[in-house]
């Protein structure tokens, strides 16, 4: 039977190549063991395989007698190398029991810490120790801890015990609590843990430590560690690991500390220490934000005007020790670690070491200097850049010119900008989001249950916490503005109103954060877009010397309706547009009007001067659209929206209608209702509107070769692609073809020109997959619709799964929401079906996908392995698809 049970520290021999496989014992306890195994300053421990934990969730929440048996092993292990008896009243030893799932999942299970007191230990660790103080202060924490972890007592009573006790003795901080306070604590909590559970708080240890064991577990499955694993595409089936650790005390005295290190600035990438370090304190006190805690180096301290130490000043020896290990840990892990350390009397430790969550400005930073300074290679770079992050990149900044209403300054937690209505909880900020509000989400401090509210808020502001904090943490992962510890926030939960910086405000008041400088204003200011360059440039030129050196390349076009698109698609490297939609075009309001009287006017002279006054319009749109394309193609898909679309909603639309066309309100409106569809999704759309008015097809074709023609030589795309939507049946195709192909025709005779023009399908419905050899017949080139062939494959809705799919996920019916990744069982078969039968008819069919799915990197992926010539994003995810291309190349 395999180990369950992997030690580390001390000596630990382990020959089991399980010990550091993270799959096994989680990214923290490989960490840990590999740090252990070179010497590095590591408290002995232990670590549970995360196999266990899907077997502990299978098995009805029991643990087995072969566990427990390599467990009490491990326990001896600690107990030998530190000298302490687990649960000996005279000379106790004290863990730490943590999660440490594969992937890092900063604060979204839980830990138990200080984990072995009890009302005789207590008594021993403060004659050990030397210090009552001390002991009864862990005595409490462990019980709040503890209650709350494993007893499920809502911490809030717990914290409100501790500040009525500081209130009733005049105290304003923790820090002037003495033993006998801290003494009369202890029996309020366990008080309150007896009446919350109906049972007296755990005296016996081994009751403790396996009651913290299946705590840890049973927080994977917790509502904020399945919002983050969906959000993250975490699959749930991995489990998390369970670390057991001996403890080392930061809150000893006050030569004794807790702090966050990050190797390099976590921010910006730069190389130099970065972190938080709290005098006299427990490490959740940094992580949790509980306590605001100061600077590392003196350097940061003074840049920052603040007074209290830093640990390079105040303990200069742990401080040289500490950052001297971080030239050694990067070449041992080679990458930039977030750091978690105690110094106890002097002494540092290290308890934890991972690969650091950034910003993808620093992701790029890092990866860049990394290959400069032989660490990487180029390729280890672009593997290492998560492309979705690479969105953060195109966040907006604030106009430098604009004015600003400064209310107060908090910590830099997370660059960029946002500005939005300020909510006070989760909820408040999910539910505003949902119906289209930008909100600010501004807590005294954020907990993993706030996870759905963060992520749906477009910046976060917390009065307390540092930059290390979990508001701080999570935010940087989402790409999310953040600022943290700003002292000047203060928040009236009861009234729902705040003041910042000594001003009164109310939920729902605008405000604007800047993440960069900490800055808070009223208001919104204006934004400004980024411009990429420096290490952008240079990681996408690798990226591109990648994908042509596997000879795995696949093109990034971009979806792209206006001008504008189109400069910032050829900014971000797009190869082409893939899918330009004309529809949009419509809506314009100088054109809505013409629309609506070709739809509804009864005269044949009335719907020709409207067409031909949109064929003026469309001509200018394609014309720009070309010139800002010069030699890259530009795929234009016809008119696919159901007309009753641009048909007028308000009583003000039908009047302007009425007087223009002659028809009375009435009339018109008994006119709009016949064109009502039940099912519009399957309706009169797509190349079924090019079959039943030819006009409106012909007169947007002869826009594109009129606007094509209106360019100089040389001057236009490189081809012009006219893409048929919804087209099901070769004879479809066929009749539209002929239509594209006589417009086309007439034009480039009259204008004496010879345009490169290519007559393509959509394939949107599972239909058109099948038929594809017949399409293929008609079609010089295919697009997958992807948005639509997952719609009509799946039978559901995009808009209204996103009400259900939640729940489909917790299932795991789906493993990844379809609407997202392209679902490769299903939509994938009819895609490679497609492709195949697509390219048995025409061997050189140009294949590529323009749906939502074009800047999905796992899509992406799936796409270069079925072999299509490119995928089409939005301008800004460009970049996004172009690693992602990379990453996929370098994968196959």
């Amino acid at each position: 039977m395999s180990a369950m049970v992997f030690p580390f520290g001390a000596g630990a021999a382990q020959a089991d190549p399980r010990a550091s496989d993270k799959a096994v014992v989680g990214g923290k306890g490989a960490n840990l063991a590999g740090m252990a195994a070179i010497g590095l300053p590591v408290p002995p421990g232990f670590t549970i395989s995360a196999e266990i934990c899907a077997a502990y969730a299978q098995g009805e929440h029991r643990i087995d007698d072969a566990l427990r048996e390599e467990v009490a092993r491990a326990i001896a292990h600690i107990e030998a190398a530190t000298g302490r008896g687990f649960g000996d009243a005279g000379n106790p030893l004290l863990v730490s029991v943590r999660s440490g799932a594969r992937v890092s999942m900063p604060g979204m299970m839980d830990t138990v810490l200080d984990l072995g007191l009890n009302d005789a230990t207590v008594e021993g660790l403060a004659q050990a120790s030397g210090d009552a103080r001390f002991a009864w202060d862990s005595y409490r924490r462990f019980i709040q801890i503890y209650g709350d972890v494993a007893l499920g007592v809502d911490r809030n009573l717990f914290e409100d015990a501790l500040e009525i006790a500081k209130e009733d003795n005049g105290f304003y901080t923790d820090v002037e609590m003495e033993a006998e306070h801290w003494q009369a604590l202890v029996r309020d909590y366990k008080r309150i843990v007896e009446e919350e559970t109906g049972a007296p708080f755990p005296q016996n240890v081994q009751t403790q430590l396996w009651g913290a064991i299946a705590a840890v577990f049973d927080s994977w499955d917790s509502e904020r560690a399945r919002v983050y694993r969906r959000l993250n595409a975490i699959p749930s089936e991995w489990g998390t690991a369970v670390t057991v650790q001996a403890m080392v005390f930061g809150n000893r005295d006050q030569n004794s500390a807790t702090g966050v290190a990050f190797t390099r600035d976590p921010a910006t990438g730069e190389k130099r220490c970065f972190g938080e370090w709290l005098v006299n304190a427990q490490g959740e006190d940094v992580v949790a934000g509980l306590r605001t805690p100061q600077y590392l180096t003196r350097a940061a301290r003074e840049a920052a005007r603040a007074k209290p130490l830093s640990m390079e000043e105040a303990m200069p020896e742990a401080f040289a020790e500490l950052s001297g290990l971080f030239e050694r840990l990067e070449a041992h892990f080679r990458d930039m670690l977030d750091i978690e350390f105690t110094v106890e009397q002097g002494r540092l430790w290290i308890l934890q070491a991972r690969v650091g969550k950034r910003t993808a400005a620093a992701a790029l930073r890092m990866a860049v200097d990394m290959v400069a300074e032989g660490l990487i290679g180029e390729e280890d770079a672009i593997a290492r850049i998560e492309p979705m992050a690479l969105a953060q990149l195109l966040h907006p900044t604030l106009d430098p010119d604009a004015p600003r209403d400064l209310l107060a300054r908090g910590l830099p937690a997370s660059p960029g900008a946002a500005s939005g209505a300020i909510v006070l909880d989760a909820e408040s900020a999910e539910r505003r989001a949902e119906r289209g509000e930008a909100v600010i989400l501004v807590r005294v401090e954020t907990s993993p249950e706030d996870i759905h509210g963060m992520h749906a808020a477009v910046g976060i502001l917390t009065a307390r916490g540092g930059m290390t904090s979990h508001a701080a943490v999570v935010a940087r992962g989402m790409g999310r503005p953040c600022i943290t510890g700003t002292a000047a926030v203060a928040i009236d939960m009861a009234a729902r109103r705040l003041s910042i910086g000594g001003r009164a405000m109310a939920e729902g008041d605008i405000i604007t954060i800047d993440g960069a400088t900490g800055e808070v204003m009223a208001g919104m200011v204006p934004l400004t877009q980024p411009e990429l360059t420096g290490d952008f440039a240079v990681l996408m030129a690798w990226a591109d010397h990648v994908a042509q050196r596997t000879g795995r390349r696949i093109g990034v076009r971009a979806n792209a309706d206006t001008p504008a698109d189109c400069r910032i698609a050829r900014q971000f490297g797009a190869s082409g547009v893939g899918l330009c939609r004309t529809e949009h075009m419509f809506f314009q309001v100088d054109r809505i009007g013409a629309v609506r009287r070709f739809i509804l006017s009864h005269e044949a002279g009335m719907k020709a001067a409207a067409l031909a006054e949109l064929l003026e319009q469309q001509r200018e749109d394609f014309r720009a659209i070309f010139a800002e394309m010069q030699g890259l193609p530009v795929a234009v898909r016809l008119l696919d929206l159901p007309l009753h679309g641009f048909l007028p909603e308000g009583a003000g639309d039908y009047a302007t209608l009425s007087q223009e066309i002659g028809l009375g309100v009435d009339h018109l409106r008994r006119l709009a209702q016949e064109m009502h569809e039940f099912n519009p999704l399957l309706g009169l759309r797509g190349c079924r509107l090019g079959v039943v008015h030819p006009d409106i097809y012909a007169m947007q074709v002869r826009a594109i070769v009129e606007a094509a023609c209106a360019l100089p030589e040389g001057e236009g795309p490189q081809r012009i692609e006219i893409m048929v939507p919804m087209a099901c049946t070769g004879a479809e195709l066929a009749l539209i073809r002929g239509q594209i192909e006589r417009v086309s025709s007439e034009v480039l005779r009259k204008a004496g020109r010879d345009v490169p023009l290519h007559v393509g399908a959509m394939i949107e419905v599972p239909r058109a997959a099948l038929m594809a050899g017949d399409l293929a017949r008609e079609a010089s080139f295919f697009s997958f619709g992807s948005n639509d062939l997952t719609q009509t494959t799946l039978g559901m809705g995009r808009e209204d799964a996103a009400r259900f799919m939640g729940r489909y996920l917790d299932h795991r019916i789906y493993g990844t929401d379809p609407f997202i990744t392209l679902d490769a069982e299903g939509v994938g078969q009819l895609i490679a079906l497609a492709m195949e039968r697509g390219r048995a008819t025409r061997p050189d069919l140009e294949i590529g996908l323009c749906g939502e799915h074009g800047a999905d990197p796992a899509s992406i992926a799936l796409c270069l392995g079925w072999g299509m010539d490119y995928v089409s994003a939005s301008p800004y995810r460009v970049p996004v698809a172009r690693l992602a291309a990379a990453q996929a190349a370098l994968k196959a």
